[in-house]
């Protein structure tokens, strides 16, 4: 029977390039030059430092920029709240999403059983398997899918015929 898994993983190796990258750019920006701008990366966290908001919304946007070279969807973060650490310095916990949360499952598999196509759709930890007899099912559940839930990077893989 016909099957595919919708995931949520960002490629991880990229993550860690792009956020590399934004340490080195940082680190030689004139404009940083002699204040705590910083970021650095930890198991599926990335915490941003810096001297006051405003530096944590440039050093945000560096990585975004390096994100997006790396060709990883920004989506994938999930921006946390700015936190005082001591004196004026400011930090920021930006954790990469992996995994569909049980509530994403939830309405992936709810729009699937409404949509009326001969397909069915079964919560797999933080995965999702649809299984249909025909191929162009399973196809038109993926543009359902994607139409449904336009806010997170979904990808789909084990396509199995």
């Amino acid at each position: 029977m016909p099957s595919f898994d919708t995931v949520c993983e960002a490629n991880l190796v990229e993550v860690k390039n792009a956020v590399e990258n934004a340490a080195k750019e940082i680190a030689t920006r004139f404009d940083f030059k002699g204040t705590s701008a910083a970021l650095e990366l930890k198991d599926k966290e990335i915490t941003l430092f810096g001297d006051a908001e405003f530096q944590l919304r440039q050093v945000e946007e560096i990585l975004r920029n390096k994100l997006t070279k790396r060709e990883v969807d920004v989506r994938f973060l999930d921006l946390g709240k700015v936190e005082k650490i001591g004196g004026d310095k400011v930090k920021q916990v930006v954790k990469v999403r992996n995994g569909i949360e049980g509530e994403t499952s939830k309405k992936i598999q709810k729009a699937i059983k409404e949509s009326k196509l001969k397909v069915q759709a079964a919560i797999q930890g933080d995965a999702v398997r649809v299984s249909g007899a025909k191929r162009d099912d399973l196809q038109a559940a993926m543009a359902l899918i994607r139409k449904e839930v336009a806010d997170l990077p979904l990808s789909f893989n084990n396509f199995r015929d």
